[in-house]
């Protein structure tokens, strides 16, 4: 697209024109798909718009999205924009005294609510929303005193105001201006109150144009998408299609994720690390349990794998006897995994967390691209990516064009500057001066390291880093990374020691892989929580957190770790919706098991 846009709406409504007969689309439908051109995505987005614009919602006034992912997510969002207003994004997974947290300190005036249960939590807090004038629902039924309508209904409205105001829905996208707020994303956080990030269309419209610049997806691509459109990461690839113009395969429900995968057989993928570490703890629990013939060609072919990574790391590809081992490790490992996604995938981006060089390299091995990029919510999402032509394992890339990057001369801590960074935190001046400085930098809290040739390395979170009583400095995602990467039975790792003597973990188990591992070794019907204390397993967890020590200075070895008698879940508030550790809150947690690791320790032992 070589025609600049200042908005969004501006732009949406030049693809929905000039490509108008493309597939924007794919969504489930039944047992099947159904898919929406750009025309008829365009021809939806205005009678939303126009839905919106009939209920009196105004420019710059926030209408939130209380739903999972899927395609009425996109197009109430893409509505919301083209109406003038702006979107508030809400976790579906959001108790109800949290959603009337961020609809009152958004001043929130219409909701699109997914399903009956998320109209429940909104009715229970009713008398606490005066600013809520108005529900949509995709799957609810109205009613509420027609405090409820249903999406048909505002396509309806929309419909018979878009013909009763000729020109006034191009009229209104044509009054949106570049610094108005188009979203207002409530930063998940894993301490404290979510703080409100204001991003406007200049926000997106520069993400859009920095991404297709960077030439790694083209109009002919085919995403699947299952992200959590309320995280940013989700939203940015939103912005990315509008602008790129490649197709989307939409469905938000992880459990049908490897079904979809064969059916759909996309080019690319965005995830996040523990999506990574899933299908890494199957693919190598499930080589252990074959026959020893088995795992001895599966080792095999990772180590053909190795070999072929490290020469295209370096930019050359292999060549001789290296060249047909490669292929016969394809035909026997890798193409049965690569089949897994579908068969087509070009490459995954990886975002939200720290992906470990370990994880990178393994699937690299398997002739799977991963191409790890970082942002901030306050960042638009995407401020750094590693191309497919140029990638370095361990690093989030170079950033972005248009992006500037200092690091801090005392601390290390990385500073961002650009069009994508946020207007400000809502309502939170003293916040937005406290993280943007008076020359515009943005400090994002995390360390990291530029190497000559601009690729970034993130070492930890700022607030994250450990200090040993013996005062030597300990990264913890660098441990957790790579003992997950070691160990096929880890689902979770926190590692602990500030202000402590040494360092411990905290493991939470693969719930399916250590009973697959169950059955073979003679603990077959064991629960998860037996399992978690049998001697057997901590005997096989140790062996990995011995091999990780092997690699480490004596200061930061983990003397000792606790099995949890259950995995971290979003619903027990220890994982974000985006699947981060809430570090502290699984401290807090299990409090008692870290103080048992150091009972009776000796000061800088």
């Amino acid at each position: 697209m070589s025609t600049e846009f200042p908005t969004i709406p501006l732009m949406f409504l030049h693809r929905a024109a000039t490509t108008a007969d493309k597939l924007a689309f794919r969504f489930p439908a039944g047992n099947s798909w159904s898919d929406l051109s750009w025309g008829e995505t365009g021809a939806r987005v205005r009678n939303i718009a126009c839905g919106l614009r009939s209920l009196g919602v105004t420019a710059e006034q926030r209408c939130a999205i209380l739903s999972s992912t899927r395609i009425d997510w996109i197009l109430s969002d893409l509505g919301i924009l083209c109406a003038g207003g702006a979107t508030t994004t809400v976790y579906p997974a959001s108790t109800a005294e949290e959603c009337a947290y961020i609809l009152q300190d958004s001043a929130t005036v219409a909701v699109f609510a997914e399903d009956a249960g998320q109209i429940a939590k909104l009715a229970a807090q009713r008398a606490n929303l005066p600013d809520l004038k108005h529900i949509i629902t995709f799957d609810g039924q109205a009613g509420h005193d027609g405090w409820v309508l249903t999406l048909a209904d505002l396509e309806q409205l929309g419909q018979a105001w878009h013909a009763a105001h000729p020109g006034a829905y191009e009229a209104g996208i044509a009054a949106v201006k570049p610094e108005h707020l188009a979203t207002l994303i409530y930063t998940s956080g894993t301490t404290g109150q979510p703080k409100g990030v204001e991003l406007t269309h200049d926000c997106w419209v520069y993400e859009g144009k920095a991404i297709d610049d960077l030439g790694l997806i083209h109009a002919d691509d085919l995403q699947y998408f299952w992200l959590p459109l309320a995280h940013v990461f989700g939203k940015v690839l939103e912005a990315a299609q509008i602008r790129i113009g490649f197709p989307t395969a939409i469905d938000g429900r992880i459990d049908k994720l490897v079904d979809n995968l064969a059916a759909i057989q996309p080019t690319f993928i965005a995830a996040v690390p523990r999506i990574f570490e899933k299908v890494h703890n199957k693919v190598v629990a499930g080589a252990k349990a074959g026959s020893p013939l088995k795992y001895k060609i599966f080792k095999w072919a990772i180590g053909v794998g190795k070999q072929v990574s490290a020469l295209r790391q370096d930019k050359r590809e292999p060549g001789g006897l290296l060249a047909l081992k490669a292929k016969i490790a394809d035909k026997l490992v890798f193409s049965k995994l690569k089949a897994r996604f579908g068969g087509r995938v070009r490459f995954f981006i990886s975002g939200s967390a720290p992906l470990s060089r370990d994880m990178a390299e393994f699937f690299h091995a398997a002739d799977i691209l991963i191409l790890e990029g970082y942002g901030l919510t306050e960042t638009s999402a995407a401020s750094f990516v590693n191309r497919s032509e140029w990638f370095k394992f361990g690093t989030v890339g170079q950033a972005l064009p248009g992006t500037e990057v200092q690091i801090a001369q005392d601390d290390g801590e990385i500073l961002l500057r650009g069009r994508g960074r946020m207007r400000g935190y809502h309502n939170l001046p003293d916040a937005t001066k406290e993280s943007i400085d008076g020359a515009g930098w943005l400090h994002t809290g995390d360390i990291g390291e530029l190497d000559s040739d601009g690729f970034l390395r993130i070492t930890d979170r700022k607030k994250d880093l450990i200090k040993t009583s013996g005062g030597k400095y300990v990264a913890p995602q660098a441990l957790e990374g790579k003992l997950k990467a070691i160990c096929p039975y880890a689902a979770a790792v926190v590692v602990h020691g500030n202000t402590r003597p040494y360092c411990t973990a905290l493991i939470a188990l693969a719930d399916e892989d250590i009973k697959a591992w169950a059955e073979q070794n003679g603990l077959q019907g064991k629960s998860y929580a037996e399992l978690a204390k049998d001697e057997a397993v901590r005997v096989l967890i140790q062996a990995s957190v011995d091999e990780l020590n092997r690699e480490l200075p004596k200061y930061a070895t983990l003397k000792k770790f606790a099995l949890l008698p259950a995995d971290l879940t979003v619903e027990s508030g220890e994982l974000t919706p985006s699947l981060k550790v809430k570090r502290k809150v699984v401290e807090s947690h299990y409090a008692s098991l870290i103080d048992a690791m150091y009972a009776g320790s000796l000061e800088g032992m």
